[in-house]
């Protein structure tokens, strides 16, 4: 196990903060931040409870800390590289200077970057929330720092890509001298239920799960049908799409998801349909890209028999199926012109004809399509009929793509991670801190389906109760951002991210001070390399040996 240093450098947090009086801006590792009145946030807090009562008060502010967590995590990364305990040191402070808490270590984190394993103990002193909620509502019977519980976890979430917990196990709101906190891994608490509430925007969204370590687990049995699927996430892009779901489910619109190939959109059709009224009716799916043109009316409208050469049998088709449920249409831009036309037809009457016959049949169907092209600019290309899409586009939800949610990825591993280890019967002890930092900076060109594969793969691939390391997950022909090798200092060797342009230039201003003495700098250097060589330097520095002498002139304060 790793400890992580005690002294952090409040020089590298001060100088990603910058006010901008004049713009109006005040911006942290590229981020608009707010400096907002703690008494007014402490009475939004108190109307909330007062409103939705404590337990919802307490999800959406523990939720919101994980999100800033999950954030303040990721631009870390961004900025300090792989430098996993430098980072977990980086954390704490980076919340004292935003004002929220005092942090005093206990017991120092320890982690294992080879296999996830994750240890916290902390005092929280002079804590916002606490002395908020104490002022508010006196003394409590329940821990009181929510949103710094939720950044706790979403830091330490984003950084180890397994799900963190961590607990106040004493408070100042309950009458303790101090708040502290232990955090480890989801799987090591026992009793994790009440605290995942929060990141459970909607009953039908799942909480993450304890992956168990066991000699052998016995392959799971299938789903059941009508079961709802495993929806996770909590970033804000994603609860997004939960609340219009939500919205929109009780009602009978149609509804039009739209987003990139293999962002979920049937996943979320199907959780959709679940907690609809029409959840014990059929859900009948239809990928349009699939069948060929000619046989897409007989598939939607179904058959009569005789009505062309094969026919030999009269056939529902899929709107007849799905007949007090839910039909989703998948890549809807697939369809022929002449299919739309027919398409269009039963969006306005609710009516249909199977193809070769005269009888019209009634359909009570809830129409979800789903598109990954745009269906604005298919429409101006003549390739997608216009009223089409405006009866299509009654209800549209625009579902992000994976690199838009990165802050979800930790969530989705843990949900698949448990999905194939009981499904092959194979355990799996987590990840290692390099998997966890390849995941997080992957591009995602095949969004969530894309993720689930890789973990599938990695699971068949990694030796039962070991870990899942980058060789198994990417190990498909993946492109990954190209990273420097280096010897760590135990000898072995590892992965570090190429330094930026921009670090290298922060770096040589904090050195030299400004562009002049920077300019000198490069000139001395320019000589030395050349022994003193002016037509030498001036080659080496790209310049003409005239321009040379004339900057030596100017730097030298005008001396011959």
């Amino acid at each position: 196990m790793t400890l992580i240093a005690e002294a952090t450098d409040d020089r590298v947090l001060a100088g990603h903060l910058h006010f901008s009086p004049d713009t109006g801006h005040i911006q942290l590792f590229d981020q608009r931040m707010l400096l907002m009145h703690g008494f007014s946030v402490a009475a939004l807090r108190h109307e909330l409870v007062e409103r939705l009562g404590q337990d919802k008060a307490r999800e959406i502010f523990t939720r919101l800390g994980y999100q800033q967590g999950t954030a303040d995590a990721q631009r870390l990364r961004a900025h300090e590289g792989d430098d996993l305990s430098r980072i977990l040191a980086l954390g704490p402070r980076l919340r004292e200077i935003e004002g929220f808490v005092r942090n005093q270590a206990i017991d120092r984190i320890q982690f294992n970057s080879r296999t996830g394993e994750f240890w916290g103990d902390y005092y929280w002193q002079a804590s916002w929330e606490a002395e908020a909620h104490l002022a508010q509502f006196g003394l409590s019977g329940e821990p009181a720092c929510w949103m710094m519980v939720g950044y706790a976890s979403g830091f330490t979430t984003a950084l180890m890509g397994r799900p963190i917990l961590w607990r106040e196990t004493e408070c100042v709101a309950m009458g303790h001298t101090r708040c502290r906190v232990v955090g480890r891994p989801l799987e090591e608490w026992d009793d994790a239920a009440d605290d995942l509430r929060f990141l459970q925007i909607e009953d039908f969204v799942a909480a993450p799960r304890p992956v168990r370590v066991r000699a052998s687990i016995p392959p799971a049995p299938p789903p059941p049908p009508g079961m709802l699927p495993d929806l996770a996430g909590a970033s804000a892009p994603f609860n997004a799409v939960v609340h219009k779901i939500k919205r929109v489910a009780a009602t009978g619109a149609t509804v039009l998801f739209l987003g990139e190939s293999g962002v979920g959109k049937e996943r979320f059709t199907k959780t959709l349909h679940a907690i609809s009224p029409r959840a014990a009716g059929p859900l009948v799916s239809l990928n349009c890209a699939a069948i060929p043109a000619e046989l897409v009316e007989a598939e939607l409208f179904g058959v009569e028999k005789g009505a062309f050469t094969g026919a030999t049998v009269a056939r529902a088709g899929k709107f007849e199926r799905a007949e007090g449920g839910t039909i989703f249409l998948d890549e809807i831009t697939s369809l022929p012109l002449s299919a739309q036309g027919k398409l269009l037809r039963v969006l306005q009457e609710r009516e249909i004809e199977r193809v070769g016959g005269t009888e019209t049949r009634r359909v009570d169907v809830r129409v979800v399509a789903a598109a990954n092209r745009d269906l604005r600019a298919e429409v101006a290309a003549g390739r997608f009929r216009e009223d089409l899409f405006f009866r299509l586009n009654v209800f549209p939800v625009e579902i992000p793509p994976l690199r838009q949610r990165r802050e979800d990825i930790p969530l989705l591993v843990n949900v698949f991670v448990k999905r194939f280890t009981e499904r092959m019967g194979k355990p799996i002890a987590g990840l290692t801190q390099r998997a966890s930092e390849a995941l997080w900076t992957y591009d995602w060109p095949g969004n969530v389906r894309e993720l689930e594969n890789i973990i599938e793969r990695a699971v068949i691939l990694a030796d039962e109760g070991g870990v899942l390391d980058v060789f198994h997950l990417f190990s498909g022909g993946e492109a990954l951002a190209p990273r420097a090798l280096h010897l760590s200092a135990s000898g072995h060797l590892d992965t570090a991210p190429p330094q930026r342009p921009d670090d290298s230039i922060a770096q040589l201003l904090e050195k030299s001070g400004s562009l002049e003495n920077l300019e000198t700098q490069l000139l001395d250097y320019a000589l030395k390399q050349s022994n003193g060589n002016i037509s030498a330097a001036a080659r080496l520095l790209k310049l003409r040996r005239g321009q040379l002498e004339y900057r030596l002139k100017k730097a030298r304060g005008g001396a011959g």
